[in-house]
């Protein structure tokens, strides 16, 4: 079984979320793709996020109608920091050894994956798909992660390199949008619109 797997606090969830996700799912011929909000994410302590609970909800309304994409409680439901590494040995012992993981991030996450807890276990617990743009200079992987990098080629390697459609939308420019007021309906699925809408998410700084 090959499996995806999609962390992130999507404080909230947006297209570009799913664009990458069945990109994935179709390049690297994934049965699923998981989909797991970060309760406490260890390199965003600061940062003031939206409660666990609403992040999971949008994940739910957005991933509706699609049977290849879920998306599970499991990092709400162990104590403590949200470390990849615990959540890559937790998916292993509910899907067998057998089962191959591919975690997916963008290019710029995975060039700062050395600085994440056990990175060389995370390494053997998974392979990391690194999402990017067209134009995005793949030189910077080669460099960062030599010994890990499968220089394009699929069948070889720990990261991989996927290019999806140029998508210019990110939580923190949707959150500001909204702040704003400006238009922001077309940048997430039309549930997750109508939730925050409803629900007045984003309004306070």
């Amino acid at each position: 079984m090959k499996i995806g797997v999609m962390g992130g606090t999507f404080d909230p969830i947006h297209n570009g979320h799913l664009v990458t996700s069945e990109e994935a799912r179709y390049q690297f011929e994934l049965e699923k793709v998981i989909f797991i909000p970060s309760a406490r994410p260890p390199h965003k302590r600061e940062v003031r996020r939206s409660p666990f609970e609403d992040r999971y909800r949008m994940v739910e309304l957005a991933l509706e109608g699609n049977p290849f994409l879920s998306v599970s409680m499991l990092e709400m439901e162990r104590e403590g920091l949200s470390y990849t590494i615990d959540t890559l040995r937790e998916l292993h012992r509910i899907h067998g050894r057998d089962a191959e993981l591919f975690f997916i991030t963008g290019a710029d996450a995975i060039l700062e994956i050395l600085t994440w807890k056990d990175p060389a276990e995370i390494f053997a617990e998974s392979q990391l798909i690194a999402a990017t743009r067209p134009g995005y200079p793949l030189e910077r992987l080669k460099e960062a992660l030599p010994e890990y990098n499968s220089h394009g080629e699929p069948s070889t390697g720990r990261v991989h390199a996927m290019e999806i459609p140029s998508l210019s939308i990110s939580s923190t420019d949707i959150r500001e949008r909204v702040r704003e007021g400006k238009p922001f309906r077309y940048l997430v699925p039309e549930p997750v619109w109508a939730y925050i809408v409803e629900n007045s998410f984003y309004l306070e700084r």
